[in-house]
């Protein structure tokens, strides 16, 4: 599930020296989270969606078993197959025993994070399948030999130069004095390529945003019309997809719509919603002619009834992603991981495991903007919080960092104690500030300091004028 090498602190430095990422980074405010908010005022009844949202998704994670059994029995009454997957090796190999048994040469995909969580594209290659991404964002980064760097623009890193630099390299026989500056040279040069590997495809892969139990039906939510082309064209379509994406009824499907658009681009409905339910009738005029769903689980169930079931609620709308101020900042890569931003700092240690992403959950100032953005009324906040006491108790957390948290839950649980080393410390403190007003550079705090100022105490400690106020 690692998508970029390196630890987080190591990316996040390279990050924030990076000018083409942070001017990227300051379109966020002007982008995703003000046409958000826009949406979200003009639809009154937006908080009781999330209400019905939020207790449409538990009662399916009550009743996940249930769901999941009808939903696979639709799909098969239809003529389609169910394929269950525990993990990500089993999710891989049976794409790749159905590309087979269609005896595909060129895979085209829809966007999938399903498939980028599974490294499904590098299998496929390597077992002789050409994978052809046909999202325009997920083919930019796919040319630039790239992972996602956000759920839902996953080239919002790259800018438009970059872009021509990546067509012009990877298009061979690209007129070198062709122009592309503008958007729409840009547009119409990945147009003409793919629309060439959409008519060449022998299997179309797709994610899934909803599947729907009562009629076996999967649902994609677009703004291009590479989805559709996906999934019609070739002979065979396989829907990858993971256990949570269920909804009970077509309804419900239309609630969770509501709340998706307007969270993630501030429309009230994205360009393309699709619904797939089989493979070709006699008298349908196109489609598959297979039709495949793979079920993954990959850690997913062992989240159940446990601290961080909550997030499976989770309908991946990146407002969390898109109004946190680290990822504002660093950008998605450096996370490392597929999932980024407060939600994937929560679910990539939950799938791949604390030792490997313990760095993620601290990559967050616990400011709770992502918990108030949430249509699903996730408490990511509280989830975080409960990894770091989880790094903490498992000894993950850097032994300076241990000893610091230990000497202050010491003093912090001796009230005369700490009341003593503070009034010690204020003195101390503004000698090191020399005037200045604040602190440049501080003993055991250089990681603060080093990029940041830290303003020096003045006048009296809290609990003195508290309790001067209180004798008052």
């Amino acid at each position: 599930m690692r998508s970029q090498p390196g630890s987080l602190k190591t990316n996040a430095k390279a990050a924030l020296a990076d000018p083409v990422l942070k001017a990227a980074m300051a379109k966020l405010k002007t982008g995703f989270r003000s046409k958000r908010a826009i949406a979200v005022d003009r639809l009154p009844e937006f908080d009781a969606l999330r209400d019905r949202g939020q207790a449409m998704k538990n009662h399916v994670l009550a009743n996940l078993d249930f769901y999941l059994e009808q939903f696979a029995a639709r799909v098969e009454e239809q003529g389609g197959g169910v394929h269950w997957c525990r993990t990500a090796g089993e999710a891989r190999q049976a794409v790749l025993d159905i590309c087979r048994g269609q005896g595909a040469k060129m895979v085209t995909k829809g966007k999938s994070m399903i498939s980028e969580e599974i490294g499904l594209n590098d299998w496929l290659i390597k077992h002789g399948i050409e994978t052809v991404e046909t999202d325009l964002g997920e083919y930019i980064i796919q040319l630039r030999h790239e992972a996602p760097s956000h759920i839902i623009a996953p080239a919002i890193h790259v800018n438009r130069h970059q872009v021509a630099d990546a067509f012009r390299a990877a298009h061979t026989d690209l007129d070198a004095a062709r122009p592309l500056d503008e958007p729409r040279q840009l547009l119409d040069e990945a147009r003409a390529m793919l629309r060439q590997k959409f008519l060449a495809a022998d299997v179309g892969i797709t994610g899934a945003n909803f599947l729907v139990a009562e009629n076996g039906a999967t649902a994609i939510v677009t703004n291009e019309g590479n989805g559709d082309l996906t999934q019609i064209l070739p002979k065979a379509h396989i829907v990858l997809a993971s256990l949570e994406k269920i909804v009970p009824t077509m309804a419900d499907a239309a609630t969770v719509m509501r709340l998706l658009a307007r969270s993630a681009t501030g429309q009230e409905a994205t360009s393309y919603v699709t619904f797939s339910a089989g493979p070709r009738r006699p008298d349908d005029k196109d489609g598959p002619k297979a039709f495949h769903v793979v079920l993954l689980d990959n850690g997913r169930s062992a989240m159940l009834g446990g601290p961080f079931q909550d997030m499976l609620r989770c309908i991946r709308c990146a407002a969390c992603i898109n109004h946190c101020p680290v990822y504002g900042a660093v950008g998605g890569h450096a996370y490392g991981s597929v999932y980024c931003g407060p939600m994937g700092s929560v679910l990539s240690p939950a799938l791949g495991g604390l030792a490997e992403w313990a760095e993620m959950p601290n990559a967050s100032t616990l400011c709770g903007r992502c918990e108030i953005v949430c249509p699903m009324r996730i408490p990511l906040p509280r989830m975080l919080r409960h990894w770091r006491t989880r790094e903490f108790e498992r000894h993950l957390t850097p032994l300076p960092v241990r000893a610091g948290l230990a000497a202050w839950g010491f003093l912090a649980t001796r009230p005369t104690l700490y009341h003593l080393a503070m009034r010690l410390a204020m003195p101390v403190l503004a000698w090191f500030a020399k005037g200045r007003g604040r602190l440049a550079d501080l003993p055991l705090a250089g990681g603060w300091t080093a990029s940041r100022d830290l303003p020096a105490p003045e006048g009296e400690t809290f609990q003195a004028a508290w309790a001067r106020r209180k004798r008052r």
